[in-house]
């Protein structure tokens, strides 16, 4: 079971979002609140909520699917953070050397998609089954190896 959430045009720069987001992302859910609660950042309010718009989103999915699902047992599965429109304000900041910068404010967009399936147990075992183990190499023989080369090449 899936379901997404998005949180459109909220006050704030991307960059700083993402710090929050990049926190969040894999996690259960019950941990993710508990992160963002504790995370003292403007953005981890709003992400929360967005959050728990997502969560409400896949109950209520499952609900029209007659599927039972517990809140506890969903993964964020993916979020990010899109960069929107930016206003450009007429009062003037200073700047160095008597210059000055027009005042911008920034906006974005957040998108949380979570899923009843952990998103990093498969990642692990798809790098573990394509890993090969090399055997060690020991100094002693690559040095003979070289020094045989280096005969041949004399003679």
């Amino acid at each position: 079971m899936e379901a997404i959430a998005r949180t459109r045009y909220l006050k704030g720069s991307p960059r700083k979002t993402r710090l929050v987001i990049d926190l969040i992302r894999g996690q259960k859910v019950s941990r993710a609140f508990a992160i963002l609660k504790f995370t003292n950042k403007r953005a981890a309010r709003s992400i929360e909520k967005t959050l728990r718009s997502a969560v409400a989103n896949a109950v209520y999915k499952a609900e029209l699917q007659n599927i039972a699902i517990d809140p506890g047992d969903l993964y964020v599965k993916a979020c990010y953070v899109d960069m929107g429109p930016t206003k450009n304000r007429y009062r003037l900041r200073p700047a160095p050397q008597g210059r000055a910068y027009r005042e911008r404010r920034h906006y974005c967009h957040i998108t949380i998609a979570v899923s009843t399936e952990n998103p990093g147990k498969k990642d692990i075992k798809a790098i573990k089954s394509q890993a090969t183990v090399q055997e060690p190499v020991s100094i002693k023989d690559s040095t003979e190896e070289i020094s045989k080369e280096t005969e041949k090449k004399e003679e």
